[in-house]
């Protein structure tokens, strides 16, 4: 039985594009199906042996695919991603406006699919998955990632360089710090646009509409929330989670549950603790 974890917290330049980065190694595990559910993350995943296997992705018209170094986009439904009993590697969660630094492009063209790495990267990919792959330690491989990282944002930082409009980065800085609670009609009213506006703009950056993105940045918490009491021994009282995190009642937090992660909250704890990469996380807000 192997079962290997890791955690690298970015630098203070990272900071503002990577949210959290777990490396992790299992293998003798008993075969599992996890969900790879709705966050205000974008997903990288670079692996180290055996390629990542998603047999559904958010949007049902994508088929099920394998990769070795994975990139995926903001989305509203849960893909399901499954092992044999292996899976090793380094998870990345980027920050949508920080897309356009890191990847070249709004997350935007991403929304809702998983793609390969080197199809938005080129041969680069390939390389800093082998280098990641040679390091004989977590701290040497998240070593590479942090260069080529802090590489790929001095390449964004040269004149001519494209960032998100201050409006839409409002926004989102605005969803963020009110854990999705502030309404469309207040943001609209705040960046001096009009909603309708304000919603071409929100969604041509990020891939989501403001509405959905507050339903994301909400659950996700509560999600979060829900782990970390069941982790620490505490009583989970679904009502009182869902006042805790916005919702109006528990009847609304169960809707967004059954809606974003396809099964209720008892249900999506039991999986949750057994998904290596999601008990690292914790609550890094």
């Amino acid at each position: 039985m192997i079962d290997e974890h890791a955690r690298w917290r970015p630098d203070d330049r990272l900071r503002p594009y990577v949210a959290w980065c777990v490396g992790y190694r299992q293998a003798g595990a008993p075969p599992i199906a996890h969900r790879g559910l709705p966050s205000p993350w974008l997903t990288m995943i670079v692996t180290l042996d055996e390629p990542l296997v998603i047999a559904r992705h958010p949007d049902p018209r994508q088929p099920a695919s394998k990769h070795d170094f994975l990139l995926g986009g903001l989305h509203t439904a849960p893909a399901l991603v499954t092992h044999d009993g292996r899976q090793s590697g380094i998870q990345l969660a980027l920050t949508p406006l920080g897309a356009r630094a890191l990847l070249g492009m709004p997350a935007a063209e991403l929304a809702s699919i998983d793609v390969e790495a080197a199809d938005v990267l080129g041969r680069l990919a390939g390389e800093i998955r082998e280098r990641v792959r040679a390091a004989p330690d977590w701290d040497s491989r998240f070593a590479v990632l942090e260069e080529f990282l802090s590489g790929r944002l001095g390449a964004a930082q040269t004149p001519g360089g494209l960032t998100p409009r201050p409006e839409v980065r409002y926004a989102w800085d605005r969803l963020r710090q009110s854990h999705g609670a502030v309404s469309v009609a207040d943001l609209a009213a705040e960046t001096g646009w009009s909603a309708r506006h304000l919603g071409e703009q929100f969604r041509a950056e990020t891939g989501l509409s403001p509405k959905a993105a507050a339903r994301v940045v909400r659950f996700d918490r509560a999600r979060r929330r829900l782990l970390l009491r069941q982790a620490e021994g505490g009583r989970v009282v679904l009502a009182e989670l869902a006042v805790e995190c916005g919702y109006y009642d528990q009847a609304h937090l169960a809707r967004d549950f059954r809606d974003l992660a396809g099964c209720p909250p008892s249900a999506l704890l039991a999986e949750e603790l057994r998904n290596v990469q999601a008990a690292l996380q914790g609550d890094w807000e």
